[in-house]
């Protein structure tokens, strides 16, 4: 029996999803494996930073949106909460102490070696009206990877936007100084609407094409199952944003993974984080393909639907085998996995 092309069964597949209504496996794509990049609001960014210091040698930069450093928490669950976010002045962060703690996981094989962070590229952003997580937390997570070796032209810290907490693009129904539901909102600088997405590609990734007007790719609901069961708190369904040029396998495409922020998954905010922001416009004219997990609330620890960074799933949650890490892991590892014709074709 003739095998269909790689393009056959990635453009069924996308047909199949193409409402990104009906949940499908998640398809092998053939991205660069070495040009993944991450980046994340809220618990997102702290997720971000989790996955970036962990998978060092495979992540190539991050974007971090009013998040505090790695291992702020150091599993402590809820009583290191209040000094992460930057609430309680009386209880500052020392980032050195997680820079210690991050040494000796690396020293354990927890971690990857922490010297690939200095090749890596850091974007940071706190805005001054954030009043969710204050910029004492983010200046220690600028601090932090400082610490770790990222040298000053690898990174970026926005700190004097007057915006409260929130991914800002151009499309937010948001002003700027709201904290509010859907932790999306537009600020402008010398007229012209801040695109926070845009921002943080091209500094991980250099020059980008301009973002597309009208999108050509195919957003995906998949089977978030596969990868992580319910005692990881990750919902059965997530989404990932295709570009055309990117759907038949061959285009040697990138991959960024968006941690959304604690109420914003789609159950929340529906597709607010993942199809309104402008992060699939960027992707579609950049061969980037937007992967967008997603986690749900449980109680008692985690009534509010974040990512964990204080050890709600287990000790090794800021590890490289935590259980959520790990299912993001798995997820890129598909996504950079050869097509199943491709495979087939070279035996």
């Amino acid at each position: 029996m003739k095998l269909p092309s790689s393009l056959s069964l990635i453009a069924l597949a996308l047909a199949a999803c193409s409402t990104a209504q009906a949940s499908t496996a998640l398809p092998a794509l053939g991205a660069n494996p070495g040009a993944t990049s991450v980046s994340g609001l809220s618990a997102g960014a702290f997720m971000a930073v989790q996955y970036q210091v962990a998978y060092s040698a495979s992540v190539a930069g991050a974007g971090i949106v009013a998040g505090g450093p790695y291992y702020c928490a150091a599993g402590l669950l809820y009583t290191s909460v209040a000094s992460c976010m930057g609430i309680q002045p009386s209880l500052p962060l020392f980032p050195g102490w997680m820079v210690m703690a991050a040494q000796n996981f690396a020293v354990y094989g927890n971690i990857d070696p922490l010297a690939n962070l200095k090749k890596k590229r850091i974007y940071v952003f706190s805005g001054t009206k954030d009043t969710v997580v204050y910029q004492p937390a983010v200046n220690a997570t600028v601090a932090f990877f400082k610490g770790v070796g990222v040298p000053a032209e690898n990174l970026r810290y926005v700190k004097t936007m007057p915006s409260g907490h929130a991914l800002l693009t151009p499309a937010a129904a948001n002003s700027c100084a709201v904290n509010e539901t859907p932790y999306v909102s537009k600020c402008t600088v010398k007229e012209l609407s801040y695109d926070q997405p845009g921002e943080m590609l091209a500094h991980i990734y250099g020059k980008l094409n301009p973002p597309a007007k009208v999108r050509s790719g195919q957003l995906l609901t998949f089977n978030q199952r596969e990868f992580a069961d319910a005692s990881t708190n990750m919902a059965s369904d997530a989404f990932a944003y295709v570009p055309a040029s990117c759907g038949n396998g061959t285009a040697h495409c990138k991959v960024h993974v968006a941690f959304h922020g604690c109420l914003q998954s789609e159950k929340y905010v529906q597709d607010d984080f993942y199809g309104k922001s402008s992060y699939n416009d960027w992707a579609d004219s950049n061969n980037i393909i937007m992967l967008y997990p997603q986690v749900n609330d449980s109680q008692p620890l985690n009534p509010n639907g974040c990512w964990d960074w204080i050890g709600y799933t287990g000790p090794s949650y800021a590890f490289k085998l935590g259980p959520q890490m790990k299912a993001i892991h798995s997820m890129i590892e598909r996504l950079t996995a050869a097509p199943p014709a491709a495979v087939a074709s070279a035996h």
